[in-house]
């Protein structure tokens, strides 16, 4: 029996994670690691709806702007940067919070990363120019062929991921997914899996009113200053890239800003059904507290 616990508070984007991870730290008088890949960079603020100063100060945080986007960082390396920061944690607290909507850094530091082949640096180099000379639908159809598990999962419009997938793919001979069920070094902690609900119409509109408030905190200028940047992997996210496409003169704005809402839905149904693959998350309404409580005292 662990007597270690890391309540993992997941879920689509615009569910509350932020504001329900804070109350748990300050219930259980511990701190928070973020699990969110885009809140990691500190150029972008405004665009991954990072908390604010006053969230930030009201527990201690982890994994925030605590990179610049020319640094590359992988799920590896967070992977050890978090085991590594809950080692303290857990030195002086029974109890840790990790809130994110990133399933697979979640999935790395509970359960650790499954080992992929070498590819060579040939098919790298093929699969680049294929994604260079037809674009991304390419990658798409490739993925969707070679590995339908992974391709209903996986963020369809991140190039890298699917650069990736379909890499190993071809060098493999087999699915990118098959390579994910190898047994794992086990935890000296045990995860306990909280997911944040809406019904559906709800969650829509919360992420409507999300975008909302981001354009009008000047989300246009940030993404304005990142322009220059937009090339690099950590740029290749909802909120930015439509913006990207509005200063290439492709959309109009008010074009862009109805892209970003259309593109945070399909990212929040991804996520979805991330969370419910799994089949060992609890579910809860963000005004369950009580009931989340009796949950965690259960264990």
């Amino acid at each position: 029996m662990h007597s270690k616990h890391l309540i993992v508070i997941g879920g689509a984007t615009a569910t509350g994670k932020t504001a329900f991870a804070i109350r748990a730290a300050l219930h259980f008088q511990t701190e928070i690691l973020s699990s969110d890949s885009r809140q990691f960079y500190k150029e972008m603020n405004i665009g991954t709806a990072k908390p604010t100063e006053e969230e930030l100060a009201a527990a201690p945080h982890h994994f925030i702007s605590h990179l610049s986007i020319h640094q590359p960082y992988s799920v590896g390396d967070f992977e050890r940067e978090a085991l590594a920061c809950l080692h303290q944690i857990f030195e002086t607290r029974d109890v840790a919070v990790m809130t994110g909507g990133s399933g697979l850094y979640i999935k790395a530091v509970c359960e650790g990363l499954n080992s992929f082949p070498e590819v060579p640096e040939s098919i790298r180099a093929e699969v680049q120019n294929m994604y260079d000379l037809k674009g991304i639908a390419a990658l798409q159809d490739e993925l969707k062929q070679a590995d339908p598990d992974y391709f209903a999962e996986v963020d369809t419009n991140n190039p890298a991921r699917l650069l990736r997938a379909v890499a190993v793919c071809r060098a493999a001979g087999r699915p990118f997914s098959s390579f994910r069920n190898q047994p794992l070094e086990p935890r000296s902690f045990q995860p306990v899996y909280v997911q944040l609900d809406w019904p559906r119409a709800a969650l829509y509109e919360r992420i409507d009113q999300r975008v909302t408030q981001m354009m009008e905190l000047g989300l246009e200028d940030e993404a304005r200053d990142l322009y220059p940047h937009r090339h690099l992997q950590a740029l290749q996210t909802v909120g930015y890239q439509e913006l990207f496409d509005y200063f290439d003169n492709k959309t109009n704005l008010d074009e862009a800003v109805q892209l970003i809402r259309q593109h945070s839905r399909n990212y929040a149904k991804r996520q979805l059904t991330w969370f419910r693959r799994d089949g060992f998350w609890r579910v809860f309404h963000p005004a369950q507290w009580e009931d989340l409580l009796h949950f965690v005292d259960g264990l």
